[in-house]
């Protein structure tokens, strides 16, 4: 296999870093394990940002989510670390991450993480 998970995030040059306009990223396949059972989880995340010097790279942030395949991860924990992970590679004015996991057990779970700027 030519591709492998990576946990390393890629970013580009916003084109347009005077405009406020947002990114909407989906992402329905993306997986991780249960902590408790190792049994896999499956979610779709959701992805939106307003860029501010720079924007994630798509493959690169394909990688970094399939890094996750193989982690023990409670919900609410992997959705923060995604989050935090992209807001330390591309310091966006906003983002939101929003995590929907699929039926466990008869319950679904959504968890949404956010970031906004702090004011200078």
């Amino acid at each position: 296999m030519s591709t492998l998970p990576r946990c390393e995030l890629e970013t580009f040059p916003n084109p347009k870093p005077e405009r406020d306009f947002e990114i909407h990223l989906e992402a329905p396949e993306f997986t991780c394990l249960c902590p408790r059972t190792g049994q896999p989880d499956f979610a779709t995340l959701l992805i939106t940002y307003v860029p501010e010097a720079s924007c994630v790279e798509l493959k690169s942030l394909k990688l970094y989510l399939w890094s996750f395949r193989d982690q023990g991860c409670f919900h609410e924990a992997v959705t923060n670390q995604i989050l935090d992970d992209l807001v330390a590679a591309t310091a966006p004015r906003r983002m939101t991450v929003e995590a929907a996991f699929f039926v466990r057990g008869g319950i679904t779970t959504t968890v949404i993480a956010s970031h906004e700027e702090e004011d200078s």
